[in-house]
């Protein structure tokens, strides 16, 4: 696979990176034992996440970002509208190119029952210039690094934070 096609055919591979994500972890939560499982997909990401799944009664909203493991991507953007969710959360995805494989989970949140910690104060920027040259500010939009990330090398270690 070219590194092409990850562009030309981006929204496939983030619904096929999401859907491989929920796999991934309700096979998780399945080994626990952990049977109490509602997962919720929204149609429009207007309110900061792109899913919301609760277990056990931690309930996380889930803003999901993905980069493949040779990008050059040092950050995303991400809606102050998911602080105001109960448990909000973003987890960015890091994976092999070729085959999809997730090599590991970059994580920001808090512990189950507890508000996204602050996103910082850099507004992101609009990637497109107006008719006089400036990129205006998106003030619902916070701009973090991979620094501003916990990482987490197995989806083990992400349902541990996810959901205790």
């Amino acid at each position: 696979m070219s590194l092409a096609d990850h562009t030309e055919h981006s929204s496939l591979r983030e619904k096929l990176i999401e859907h491989l994500f929920l796999g991934e972890v309700l096979r998780e939560l399945w080994r626990r034992g952990q049977r109490d499982v509602e997962v919720l997909q929204t149609q429009v990401d207007n309110n900061g996440y792109d899913l919301v799944i609760e277990a056990g009664g931690i309930m996380r909203h889930i803003q999901l970002k993905g980069s493949y493991s040779t990008a050059k991507t040092s950050q995303v953007g991400i809606q102050t509208a998911l602080c105001r969710k109960p448990s909000g959360c973003v987890i960015w995805i890091w994976f092999d190119p070729d085959s999809l494989a997730f090599e590991r989970f970059l994580w920001k949140g808090a512990a189950p029952g507890l508000p996204l910690p602050d996103l910082g104060d850099r507004v992101v920027r609009h990637t497109r210039a107006n008719r006089l040259g400036e990129k205006g500010k998106r003030p619902g939009l916070r701009r973090l690094t991979k620094a501003d990330f916990q990482q987490l090398n197995s989806v083990g270690q992400l349902v541990d934070a996810m959901f205790g």
